[in-house]
């Protein structure tokens, strides 16, 4: 039967599908809507099942904080091209709209949200059927607290941080201390919070070292420890030397905005290899 561009449009303002993928589904169902949003459906879910062992290495992470909830969640795909894609980040965006407007906790509750007629996780399907990729959500995390920045690096949607302040202090503060997440990637926020496991193989590591110096046995445990003190300068947040003013530590430079200004929190996600 004749399709008419007026039903294609239609069709395409539903599913996001391209003209002529539109235009074969109305053909295939008759002019039906219905069986032709299924059919694109169905597409999605072959092209999912067929690229499933493909790497999605590409795509975009987004940052939002709204009523003292923040979270990051990136929509991975294969190629470069398709991250780049308005309506690939378009609908990036409205998941994440979703994710922040519900608070939710975990990438588990984002895919059963309802999106338009579909759940987020069928969607993702459904895009990943119109582009013909490998599409997957990934790396959500989340902060709540009343003083919460975010930043997209470079406007990329490459990059994302979050960082939680105790206090309401100038937002450039938290801005600034976001921008250090970004650049210098801690561990941790303090020594206090790197985990066990991480400071035994760094200590292993650095008593190793001395002991392929030539260092006597006897000071191999107080060299260990000294290059441990290093390491936690390097990895801490607020040990870290600031990255605009080498002069302070992250700690020093929230202090200027308030004696007991601190960072509470911080969470940090890329789609590039470090």
């Amino acid at each position: 039967m004749a399709v008419s561009m007026e039903d294609i449009k239609k069709l395409r303002t539903m599913t996001g599908a391209g003209l002529g993928d539109c235009k074969k589904a109305l053909a295939e169902s008759n002019g039906n809507l219905e069986e032709a949003i299924e059919i694109i459906r169905k597409k999605g879910q072959a092209v999912a099942a067929k690229r499933s062992d493909r790497e999605a290495a590409e795509g975009c992470v987004l940052c939002k904080v709204e009523n003292g909830f923040g979270a990051i969640i990136a929509l991975k795909c294969e190629t470069d091209f398709v991250a780049k894609n308005e309506d690939f980040i378009a609908l990036a965006q409205s998941i994440m709209d979703l994710a922040v407007a519900n608070k939710c906790a975990t990438l588990d509750e984002v895919k059963a949200l309802q999106l338009g007629n579909t759940t987020v996780a069928e969607a993702v399907v459904d895009r990943s059927g119109i582009t013909g990729e490998k599409m997957e959500l990934d790396g959500y995390c989340t902060i709540e607290g009343e003083n919460i920045s975010i930043y997209d690096h470079q406007g990329k949607h490459q990059l994302c941080t979050m960082v939680a302040l105790n206090k309401n202090v100038d937002a450039a503060y938290g801005k600034a201390v976001a921008m250090q997440v970004a650049a210098m990637n801690p561990v941790s926020l303090c020594e206090a919070d790197v985990p066990e496991e991480i400071k035994a193989t760094e200590f292993k590591v650095a008593a190793e070292k001395a002991r392929e110096e030539g260092k006597p046995e006897n000071m191999v445990e107080k060299i260990a420890m000294g290059r441990m003190n290093k390491f936690y300068k390097e990895a801490c947040l607020l040990n870290q030397e600031f990255i605009q003013d080498s002069k302070l530590s992250v700690a020093q430079y929230l202090q200027q905005a308030d004696k007991e200004c601190t960072v509470t929190a911080f969470k940090r996600f890329t789609l590039r290899a470090e």
